[in-house]
């Protein structure tokens, strides 16, 4: 059985968690950034996890990412 491959466009946005649940980073930071405010941008830093609805279409598209 050959491996399976990877969506490369989902390994490049999620990160598996030690939980077996994915990170993703906030939208709204690439361009406009005139336009928003400081608190606006200051609050798009870091990183959240993907809702619990989004999961196993995650997990599909990465297969040998860590599992519970």
């Amino acid at each position: 059985m050959p491996k399976m491959k990877s969506k490369r466009c989902a390994a490049k946005r999620f990160r598996a968690l030690g939980n077996g649940k994915f990170k993703r980073a906030f939208k709204g930071k690439r361009h406009n950034l005139s336009n928003k405010s400081r608190k606006r941008k200051r609050n798009l830093l870091g990183m959240t996890v993907v809702d619990d609805t989004n999961q196993d279409g995650i997990r599909r598209m990465l297969p040998y990412a860590k599992k519970d």
